[in-house]
């Protein structure tokens, strides 16, 4: 299995946030197949580059995408395909 980057671990948080809404840090832990200590890293990282925005709903703290982060996750999307694609030539 081939091991992701950390580009991949950020598209995989930002799909997960994506996908499911306003998420606590556990649910996208799960969804980003990462260790619930190792995702609060990545989403700080994300957030203080207004990527993705805390919030409260309830009495639950959660954590939203951004308009700037639909945009980078977008980005990511496109260099991807475009490196996955020069993988398969070589």
């Amino acid at each position: 299995m081939k091991r992701r980057n950390r580009y991949d671990i950020y598209m995989d948080t930002l799909e997960t946030i994506r996908r499911k809404g306003v998420s606590p840090i556990t649910r996208i832990s799960y969804g980003a197949n990462l260790p619930v200590d190792r995702a609060k890293i990545v989403v700080q990282f994300l957030s203080n580059r207004g990527l993705v925005k805390e919030e409260e709903y309830g009495s639950t703290r959660g954590f939203r995408i951004t308009a700037r982060g639909g945009e980078f996750l977008a980005a990511l999307r496109t260099v991807k395909m475009y490196i996955d694609d020069e993988d398969l030539e070589e």
